[in-house]
């Protein structure tokens, strides 16, 4: 996953090379030729016919990298194999692509680095960036990368010159294009005066050691001679070459946690010597100089230490450990500045319940002078209302004994009128009774009025029932002589029909006149209550006559009670 991860940095460049209009999509023929490239330099089979099934020419259009991703993956970096290939040749290819669009030195010839030094920048820029795309270099690992060129140098970077690189970022980016570090690199006031040897021997030096390749001297097996190979350092193996071409590989010595590497003394014309020790074979190596013995024997005993502890790269470690410090520091910086604002949100919680507690003294303040305002309005209209009190009961005192006075002329007169109503009510007991009877009566002859009649109703119900069998009958007669046998046999159940309806028609009729007997006997019993009424109208007309001191007895019908007769009138005609 690294090894593809890696490729596909330098991929990302070559594919946004080919978009000449900043589009998001690279023409078929372009991707062809970028593919065949790629086939080639990861020397991987060449399959034209997957190749062209994927670009096949049924759509114009061009395609997007997320459209070339499918095909990227699984016909070229699905079959990509570790050390079968150069990744410096790779690099190179990419970087030819994307540096003849993008990367635009001094015209004048003023460049600090050359264009192989550009190049390798850009292979370190690629190793240290961060794995989102649009690739770009945060200022941490700017400044390492910095500071270790500017060490290869023995020259000292102020924190100046590194402010001024660094604000070169643009905003909400994130760190620096691989573009624009290759303009801070050239443009940098530090590297001014100093010999464009110098910086390349730097960034050689500074490649090297952090992608873990160079040139050693290795004594042979069999023959016992010396010769220089290319060597490259993996955490699994340490492989050399015959050049840094890595056309020929001549060997490779596998790393685990039993190897270790010693310093040799000096011999055979040899200097600056030291060994790598297997269980199998010990390999004798000759730096150049001490500085770059004490560097190989470190990266050794590291990628030893790392293949032990099951991680890929020292280097890769590091930039690692630098990123996990650096979030770390973000967290911190975030909760700090969490803490601040909480701090500051607390403050003005603390501000606005203060002005909240002013505002709520002056409101009681405000409250209190109110209630004051009240307590006097108040006492002032209780004083208003107790003396109005005391009006209005000297008033009442004065209408109570006057009332007193009336009281005594109304009892009296009120006992006169007591008993005239007892009279009254006693004389209308006997009244309602006489009404009560005299409804009765009226009820028991509605009731043989409407037995009577639904009887009618019978009587006519069944005098249509025989009509239409006499009816029917004859029209069975008259129809056909054919059928009489038949029909003699329905009319004697017709005639038996017509049998039973006159028993029932005389059944009717001696109801009819019983009922007829129960009407004569409620009239008969209607004029007796009526009777009754006119007896009882006589009585109530003498005792309303209204009794006066020293009136002399007269007519009853012409007293003062006279005026019930209309209504009494009225009643029994209703009744009736």
């Amino acid at each position: 996953m690294e090894l593809r991860a890696e490729l596909l940095k330098s991929i990302w460049y070559a594919f946004t090379a080919l978009d000449v209009e900043k589009s998001g999509k690279v023409s078929k023929s372009q991707l062809k030729v970028l593919s065949h490239n790629l086939y080639t330099v990861l020397r991987i089979p060449h399959d034209p016919v997957a190749l062209e099934e994927h670009f096949r020419d049924d759509d114009d259009g061009p395609v997007s990298s997320q459209g070339y991703m499918p095909y990227l993956n699984k016909y070229i970096l699905d079959k990509v194999e570790e050390g079968a290939f150069v990744k410096e040749t790779f690099d190179e290819l990419c970087w030819t692509l994307t540096a003849k669009k993008n990367y635009k030195p001094d015209r004048n010839g003023n460049s600090v680095v050359s264009h192989q030094d550009a190049f390798k920048l850009w292979c370190l820029f690629n190793f240290l960036s961060e794995d989102k795309y649009p690739l770009v270099m945060v200022p941490d690992e700017v400044e390492y990368l910095l500071k270790k060129i500017c060490t290869a140098m023995n020259v000292e970077l102020g924190s100046c010159e590194l402010d001024d690189c660094v604000s070169r970022e643009a905003p909400g980016q994130g760190g620096l294009t691989v573009w624009q570090f290759l303009d801070v690199v050239n443009s940098a006031r530090f590297l001014r005066g100093i010999e464009q040897e110098a910086i390349s021997m730097a960034v050689e030096e500074v490649y090297q050691e952090i992608i873990e390749d160079g040139y050693l001297w290795k004594k042979g097996q069999l023959r016992r001679t010396w010769s220089e190979r290319w060597f490259t350092l993996k955490p699994s193996a340490l492989s050399y070459y015959m050049s840094e071409e890595r056309k020929e590989k001549k060997g490779s010595i596998p790393l685990d946690k039993h190897c270790c590497v010693e310093v040799l003394p000096d011999r055979d014309g040899k200097r600056c010597m030291f060994c790598v020790k297997t269980l199998s074979r010990t390999y004798e190596m000759s730096a150049s100089d001490t500085r770059q013995r004490q560097e190989w024997t470190l990266a050794i005993q590291t990628a030893i230490r790392l293949q032990a502890e099951g991680k890929k790269s020292l280097h890769k470690d590091l930039k690692l450990k630098r990123r996990e410090q650096r979030e770390q520091r973000e967290q911190r910086k975030a909760a700090k500045e969490e803490e601040t604002q909480r701090l500051k949100q607390l403050q003005e919680e603390k501000e606005r319940k203060l002005q909240e507690l002013e505002l709520l003294k002056e409101a009681q303040r405000q409250a209190e002078l109110l209630l004051q305002e009240e307590e006097e309005r108040r006492r002032q209209q209780h004083e208003h209302m107790q003396r109005t009190l005391e009006l209005q009961l000297r008033e009442a005192e004065q209408a109570r004994a006057s009332m007193q006075a009336e009281m005594v002329l109304k009892e009296a007169e009120a006992e006169r009128q007591r008993k005239r109503i007892v009279e009254l009510e006693e004389m209308q007991g006997r009244l309602q009774e006489a009404l009560q009877q005299e409804v009765k009566a009226r009820q028991d002859e509605e009731a043989v009025r409407y037995a009577q009649a639904r009887l009618l109703a019978e009587e006519e119900e069944k005098l249509k029932q025989l009509m239409k069998l006499k009816e029917e009958q004859e029209e069975y007669i008259i129809k056909t002589q054919m059928e009489k046998q038949v029909l003699k046999q329905e009319m004697e159940n017709k005639n038996k029909c017509l049998e039973e309806a006159q028993k029932q028609l005389e059944e009717v009729r001696v109801n009819r006149q019983r009922v007829d007997q129960d009407v004569m006997a409620a009239q008969r019993k209607l004029r007796q209550a009526s009777t009754n009424v006119k007896h009882w109208n006589v009585q109530m007309n003498r005792l309303m006559h209204p009794i006066e001191p020293g009136d002399k007895r007269v007519n009853v019908s012409g007293g003062a009670f006279a005026g019930y007769q209309p209504l009494l009138a009225r009643r029994d005609s209703s009744l009736r």
